[in-house]
């Protein structure tokens, strides 16, 4: 194999099927810890699961697979501020051998100043797709956010009055609005514009994930979800 096709490899995507989350990536980055178990496995020296689409399938905690890539991608921690789940993420990175992330997780540093915190916003979008249909169309969407930064949802709110939408309140003081439900055509425009909108706030993408659910015997969920963050400061009492 010559040193182009070899690039080729390293840069073409692989998905991997983490218990039943979707996260595409690169080969490069899978390897980028040569002595970790995903190393190994994708050097060839472990053996390799299919799921039934042919991604790449592993038997752990699918949610928090996206700090593990996040970590592999960057080689920095980055996790939420109100992050609770530290025990469970350091039994995956102990699972995953990738020494440098469980020397962070053990020793860990403040993301921010004292006098900083972080904001972040939830964007998900619900897409019920026909099985039986080719090609699979999709039969309705809808897309939810949800935040405790109440001036963005006040925001969203005088921006995108053209469109149905209904807001509930969440757990731990957070706000959801969800629109819809729309068509396919309707749900993307929307979304572009929403996450524009987001992001001129002051907000960045942290991480990406899929979820494939089989709710009906004639139809499929899939579920996107895209986490928002920016730095704020913090308000004197």
């Amino acid at each position: 194999m010559d040193n182009g096709d070899w690039g080729h490899r390293m840069t073409t995507p692989v998905t991997l099927n983490v218990g039943g989350h979707l996260y595409t990536t690169s080969l490069s980055t899978l390897k980028r810890y040569p002595d970790s178990m995903l190393g190994a496995m994708f050097r060839g020296d472990f053996p390799t699961t299919r799921d039934s689409q042919g991604n790449y399938f592993i038997d752990r905690d699918g949610t928090l697979f996206r700090y593990i890539l996040n970590f592999l991608r960057t080689s920095e921690l980055t996790l939420p501020v109100d992050f609770t789940e530290t025990d469970l993420l350091r039994k995956e990175a102990d699972f995953y051998q990738i020494e440098p992330l469980i020397q962070c997780l053990n020793d860990p540093k403040p993301l921010y100043p004292p006098d900083i915190f972080e904001q972040v916003v939830e964007l998900s979008s619900t897409r019920k797709l026909s099985k039986y249909s080719n090609p699979v169309a999709v039969i309705i969407t809808q897309l939810t956010i949800t935040t405790k930064v109440h001036a963005l949802l006040e925001g969203i709110s005088n921006n995108f009055t053209k469109w149905n939408k209904h807001m509930m309140d969440t757990r731990d003081c957070q706000v959801s609005f969800t629109f819809g439900p729309c068509d396919y055509h309707q749900e993307v425009s929307l979304r572009v514009h929403l996450m524009d909108y987001i992001m001129k706030q002051g907000f960045t993408i942290r991480n990406t994930r899929v979820h494939h659910m089989s709710e009906r015997a004639n139809e499929n969920t899939v579920e996107h979800h895209w986490t928002f963050c920016r730095p704020a400061h913090k308000v004197e009492d």
